[in-house]
């Protein structure tokens, strides 16, 4: 068959949205985010092995305009097209669905944790064929396309629209093995068209597993969280310490890669022997000091023994959510851990040679004008302490999705300011909880500690090479970026 998998060039007012791999939906006017999209990457590989013909047309960071994204598919022709789509685009999608089914003679799925809650809707609003229901809908479109090649019955996890009724299908089933996923083609998916501000180039995205694991409940359960709620039911897997190694020698190899990002929700280093076998395995294969991993993190993974292994490995920036400083936020949020620990993690492996990007947010319906001081405070504190190039942080409105427990519960309590189908107003430009503070002011007050005297100071005496400034110059103007957004 031929199959396209497909990110269609939506924008707004001139800026980009942030779809692919993002776990949080927003236009943004920063040019130097370009995440690659995991799952749709292993998706396109899987279809090509299998004997397809593959497009994979990333129009948002190909940065295509809306005439070349549409003859590029049209040229194609594709028999079957997969879109991803998330809440804020939702109502756009369904429209962009009608205008193919228009323009191609194309069977069109969707896939994305929003359609993974609620499927019906989508059937109900556009003419779409198909709703892959899971996590792992790159074995879900394999699938999909093998039934429709063979004339097969359908899948778990795969609804569709017969003689006008939806038929309900259950959820896509979990890849136990997931050392039987092949690594991405790296060519089909244009690798190149990818990167963010803050890793060395040339780099690329990794997937250590599959759901956020570690912290006290064993797995990331935290209620903002719409991936461990809709695509891996709050469980997590990982790759077998080889396999993962193995893919990093290839891309060392083949592409003479610097830098890879592993966005696994928390990486692999919640698991303590996880990280010793990769230690082992990165020795025995002679790529220490050779690639820099940077990966997700959960702060309470970082106690000193294990850090110290990091650093040998080559892990060099980790993103940790900090959240809130307010320790109340953390119990609501299901956090799984305290504000004491999150700094104590982050100090930690700031002792220890690495450095920190921090995601933060702001808006939370109980918090006041002091908690969100104290956030910022906290933020401030981890931010000047051992700073050095790489050191970074993000900050963000927070922005419950529906069906999450978050959102369940400010349905509860009457925090939403918008009927729970305005879909479009959860684009992180306006806050959608009711909340004491203004947080454009803070979120832009946060961002900037950028900026902070010290924070500059502390950077500049860190250099020590060219990459060292090549770094800071990427980092900078995307800061500017993010600071046009608020």
């Amino acid at each position: 068959m031929k199959i396209a998998l497909v990110y269609p060039i939506f924008k707004k007012n001139g800026q980009y949205p942030l779809l692919s791999q993002n776990r949080q939906f927003r236009y943004s006017n920063s040019k130097e985010i370009r995440i690659f999209p995991l799952i749709m990457g292993t998706a396109a590989t899987m279809l090509k092995k299998q004997g397809h013909e593959v497009l994979f047309l990333d129009a948002i960071n190909e940065r295509l305009t809306k005439e070349e994204y549409e003859q590029k598919l049209k040229n194609f022709n594709p028999e079957l097209i997969l879109l991803e789509t998330k809440a804020p685009i939702l109502k756009i999608t369904w429209k962009h669905i009608d205008y193919l089914k228009e323009i191609l003679n194309s069977k069109i799925a969707l896939c994305g944790d929003h359609v993974s809650f609620n499927p019906k809707e989508s059937f109900e609003n556009s003419k779409v064929d198909f709703i892959l229901v899971g996590g792992d809908y790159d074995v879900g479109i394999l699938k999909l396309s093998n039934s429709l090649e063979n004339k097969e019955q359908l899948s778990e996890g795969i609804w569709f629209k017969k003689e006008g009724k939806i038929i309900e299908n259950g959820f896509l089933p979990e890849m136990k093995d997931l050392d039987n996923i092949p690594f991405i083609d790296r060519e089909l998916t244009k690798w190149k068209n990818y990167g963010e501000a803050y890793l060395r180039k040339p780099s690329m995205y990794i997937l250590s597993g599959r759901g956020c694991g570690g912290g006290h409940y064993g797995s990331g359960k935290c209620t903002f969280c719409i991936w461990q709620h809709a695509l891996w039911k709050c469980r997590a897997r990982l790759r077998s310490p080889k396999n993962f190694v193995d893919e990093l020698k290839y891309l060392s190899e083949h592409y003479k890669i610097r830098e890879v990002f592993d966005d696994n929700e928390a990486g692999g280093v919640w698991d303590k022997k996880w990280v010793e076998e990769v230690y082992k395995e990165m020795k025995e294969q002679n790529l220490l000091d050779k690639i820099y991993i940077s990966s997700n993190a959960r702060a309470d993974s970082l106690d000193s023994k294990t850090c110290k292994l990091m650093k040998k490995i080559g892990y060099r920036l980790l993103k940790i959510g900090l959240e809130s400083g307010n320790n109340k936020t953390l119990k609501i949020l299901n956090k799984g851990e305290t504000i004491e620990e999150i700094k104590e993690g982050v100090k930690t492996a700031k002792r220890e040679g690495m450095v920190v990007l921090l995601t933060t947010m702001v808006g939370f319906p109980w918090e006041t004008e002091e908690d969100v001081k104290r956030t910022y405070e906290a933020t401030k504190e981890l931010m000047l302490y051992k700073t050095k190039i790489g050191d970074s942080l993000q900050s963000s409105i927070i922005m419950p999705y529906p069906y999450t427990p978050l959102y369940k519960l400010a349905e509860k309590k009457g925090w939403l300011i918008y009927d729970a189908k305005d879909y479009e107003k959860l684009d992180q430009t306006r806050p959608i909880l009711k909340t004491k503070i203004d947080t454009q002011k803070w979120c832009k007050k946060i961002w900037a500690i950028h900026t902070h005297p010290l924070f500059i100071l502390k950077t500049l005496f860190s250099i020590r090479n060219k990459n060292d400034l090549e770094l800071i110059f990427r980092g900078v103007k995307s800061v500017i970026g993010h600071l046009k957004d608020y």
